[in-house]
């Protein structure tokens, strides 16, 4: 091969093959295979990102320029504050509750026979989309003890430490031998006498709500030195029923608690067994009886999940259900890496569990921990699937996240697309730092 030099420029002879690239190929090949991947980007990455940018300046309708005023809404507008607000406490919270949930099921079932199943059921949820874990936890946090799991358990634990009222809604009738006494309880109408017998009627109360052990109700005997009655639902389904009076069909109000006062005190008490029936002793002669205000009580309930105080906490914790799994998948592949001579040197040093757990296993996995955190902060300062599914209409603005609001924003039916192209750019800008930080940690990796 030869080359003639005409003013410092070398010429390539005639014939002489295309110079490859450093992989061997030539570029003109090259640049063919990569062209429709470059088309793909350009079409679905650069030109939406240019377009939102240049979109934000503009008004609602897009023909007059607005400059910065649709970022200063996005500082200004109480709702899209709300969403700015709440992004920041996913980004906080979510991340690193699910990053040390992950790190503690990675190191405690590294040890025990069944860890990898208990790996396999924690990671499960990874493989539900996030539309099908919002309709879940939608469920599970219903209000309803009967169809919300969270609240049927709370409620149980309620109710075994503080037992509920069983009939909120009973009350006497005008022709009943019983009145109102403010607060809620019910006395009667005249005091009581011993050997005598009492009927304490009430209705209101569904049949679906009583007692399922409930029996029909029985007239009290009379018994010397005793007060003796009979509280019952004076009500018979399908009609024909006579008030005051025990019918065949009519139920007893077991549990419903008794008592005697005297001068403003209460001298002695009872409660209803299941035919309605108490007695009480010769110290309620001639005291008045009173039903008190917890027989009526509205029933324990539960939480409310996804009121307003609680349903940015309650959509997190269905995050972290769902993203725990993932974390601590990782953090076990980093943790498997760790070299146990380290840690056996610390243990004969004298060290215990958790010293060794925080002196050399979680300085040992700092990379692996934070490319856990900064993943899931990349993905949590886009969370929209969950927030729009799980939270309800009347709590959405104070469970509102930038992705949610740009969706509003956006196609709502007060749309505005200029708010929310700087909504989407707020959301880019927020996101590169990460991106960054992520790339320069991973060339940092690649040097090593």
């Amino acid at each position: 091969m030869t080359s003639a030099a005409t003013g410092g420029t070398a010429k390539v002879p005639p014939g002489t093959q295309q110079r490859k690239s450093v992989t061997g190929t030539r570029k003109l090949v090259a640049a063919g295979f990569l062209l429709p991947a470059l088309v793909l980007l350009g079409a679905l990455v650069v030109y939406p990102i240019g377009f939102s940018v240049y979109r934000s300046f503009f008004d609602k309708s897009g023909d007059g320029f607005a400059g910065f005023d649709n970022y200063v809404e996005i500082f200004t507008d109480d709702t899209i504050l709300t969403a700015v607000q709440n992004n920041a406490i996913w980004v906080v919270v979510a991340p690193t509750v699910a990053t040390a949930l992950g790190l503690i099921f990675a190191v405690l079932t590294e040890r025990v026979r069944w860890g990898t199943a208990f790996k396999l059921i924690v990671f499960m949820p990874m493989a539900i989309s996030m539309l099908a874990a919002g309709i879940i936890f939608r469920l599970v946090y219903e209000q309803d003890p009967d169809r919300g799991v969270a609240n049927a358990v709370w409620v149980g634990v309620h109710d075994t430490f503080n037992e509920s009222a069983g009939f909120p809604n009973a009350h006497p009738l005008p022709v009943h031998p019983l009145k109102a006494a403010g607060g809620g309880a019910f006395v009667t109408k005249e005091p009581v006498t011993a050997g005598g017998v009492v009927q304490l009627p009430l209705v209101g109360v569904a049949p679906a709500k009583m007692p399922s052990d409930a029996v029909p109700a029985k007239a009290a005997k009379p018994a010397d030195g005793q007060v003796t009655g009979t509280v019952w639902l004076d009500f018979t389904r399908g009609g024909g029923g006579r008030p005051n009076v025990i019918d065949a069909r009519e139920l007893g109000l077991k549990g419903i608690g008794v008592e005697a006062v005297k001068d403003g005190k209460v001298v002695a008490s009872a409660t209803a067994g299941a035919d309605g029936t108490f007695s009480l002793p010769a110290a309620a002669d001639g005291a008045l009886l009173r039903l008190p205000e917890a027989n009526f009580r509205e029933p324990y309930n539960g939480v409310d999940w996804l009121g307003p105080s609680l349903v940015t906490p309650a959509i997190i914790g269905s995050y972290l259900w769902m993203w725990a799994g993932f974390a601590m998948v990782l953090i076990a592949a980093g943790l498997a890496s760790v070299p146990r001579e380290l840690m056996e040197a610390a243990r004969v040093d004298g060290a215990n569990e958790w010293q060794v757990f925080r002196r050399i296993t979680v300085p040992l996995l700092a990379p692996v921990l934070a490319v856990v955190m900064v993943t899931l902060m990349i993905n949590v300062l886009k969370i929209f699937d969950l927030v729009f599914i799980i939270a309800p209409g009347s709590s959405q603005d104070d469970a509102n996240v930038l992705a949610l609001q740009l969706y509003r924003s956006s196609f709502g039916t007060d749309a505005d697309l200029g708010v929310g192209s700087a909504i989407a750019v707020l959301l880019l800008l927020l996101v590169i730092p990460v991106m960054l930080f992520n790339v320069r940690r991973m060339r940092k990796e690649t040097r090593r």
